[in-house]
């Protein structure tokens, strides 16, 4: 597999990119594509059809190729895959059945390939992205690879799409199927962030929606916990500030404890809505501001990842958390900088609004304020 990675500011700059990449016989087949909600994604996508390029997209909070992360920017990653050997979906789910959705999409992939694995992206803040996967399970199996990222909008947490060839939703998800027979896909999601207080119980959930957390409304539990002031509608960082820095972590049986920050305020009776399900009756506990530990048990993570399942690459896709940048700011470019070095291949990434992906020890779950990096390599 052959692959390059292009950005720009513009659809022209774009175009440019693309052209001097294809000038030496470059032919590539298959376009991931992250890009501001600012981008005119149809150009782009058309620019990409016109050259019979299959495209997988979504829209995000930040882009990145290299160690500089942009916002309002685009990030394409070109591949040279045969096209035997994937395939590219895009389906809705305005009555919210995401795991219908999900097995319906695995059922398509199954009848194309033995082993299908699975690179997804979804878009709506509401979206319980942990009952697609249940989805993909369904269907294929647990040992399913699956990868992926919660589309984003630049930080405005109000309309974010998923898009392909001649598609794309704003309530829906992409999904490139692809033949795990000759193409080898890897990933591990690392958090770093650390736990702090006793643990509380969830004492009113309905999926991903967390009502009461010991009794008292999730946003107030939060709010106190954080200190945080002017807590109103009005106060259009409130939910930045919620995700980046005050996250619930669900406390698991097996594996790490996954990240489970609330993302949609329910005013009516300040609960909210988390990307991922929180059971009724679980046990959860706050987190700590991040440090310098967290990324580098990220990097770390990474380099074990290349020791023990993935000596080499074609090229690397990331999903890291918005909230990551919040918190991290200048230091991000850091954590990005280490994980291209571990393969030194073409990689293309954005910041997201969720990351999908198998922990260590776990199962496969929704996480936030997590960087998943997955490893592709033609066999």
């Amino acid at each position: 597999m052959k692959s390059k990675s292009i950005k720009g500011n513009s659809t022209e700059a774009i175009r440019d990119a693309l052209d001097q990449k294809i000038s030496d016989g470059f032919k590539p087949t298959l376009a991931i594509i992250f890009i501001s909600v600012a981008q005119d994604r149809n150009a782009v996508t058309k620019l990409l059809n016109d050259k019979k390029i299959a495209v997988f997209g979504s829209t995000t909070n930040g882009e990145f190729i290299d160690e500089d992360s942009e916002t309002g920017s685009i990030a394409i990653l070109l591949l040279d895959i045969k096209r035997a050997h994937f395939k590219i979906y895009l389906e809705e789910y305005p009555e919210k059945n995401y795991r219908e959705t999900a097995q319906n999409l695995a059922s398509k992939a199954k009848k194309e390939f033995d082993k299908p694995a699975f690179l997804i992206a979804a878009s709506h803040m509401e979206t319980d992205a942990e009952q697609l996967l249940f989805g993909f399970e369904d269907i294929i199996g647990k040992q399913v690879n699956v990868f992926g990222g919660m589309a984003g909008d630049d930080f405005s947490f109000s309309e974010q799409y998923v898009f392909t060839n001649g598609l794309e939703s704003n309530r829906g998800t992409v999904v490139l199927a692809l033949d795990e027979e000759n193409i080898e896909i890897k990933g591990i999601a690392t958090c770093g962030w650390k736990a702090v207080g006793t643990e509380k119980i969830v004492t009113k959930s309905e999926g991903n929606h967390v009502y009461t957390v010991d009794d008292v409304p999730a946003l107030d539990i939060t709010v106190k916990y954080g200190g945080l002031e002017n807590v109103t509608p009005e106060n259009k960082n409130l939910l930045l500030e919620l995700a980046a820095n005050f996250p619930l972590q669900l406390q698991r049986e097996k594996g790490d404890p996954v990240m489970r920050p609330g993302l949609v305020v329910d005013w009516n009776d300040r609960s909210f809505y988390c990307s991922g399900t929180v059971p009724q009756g679980s046990k959860v506990r706050f987190s700590l501001p991040p440090d310098f530990d967290v990324m580098e048990k990220v990097i770390k993570g990474v380099e074990q990842l290349k020791e023990t399942e993935m000596p080499e690459a074609d090229a690397l896709v990331v999903f890291s958390c918005a909230g990551r940048i919040m918190s991290l700011g200048p230091l991000m470019s850091e954590e990005i900088e280490g994980i291209k070095n571990v393969w030194n291949v073409p990689m293309a990434g954005m910041f997201s609004n969720g990351e999908l992906a198998r922990a260590t020890g776990g199962n496969l779950e929704m996480h936030n304020l997590t960087t998943c990096c997955v490893a592709l390599k033609e066999k």
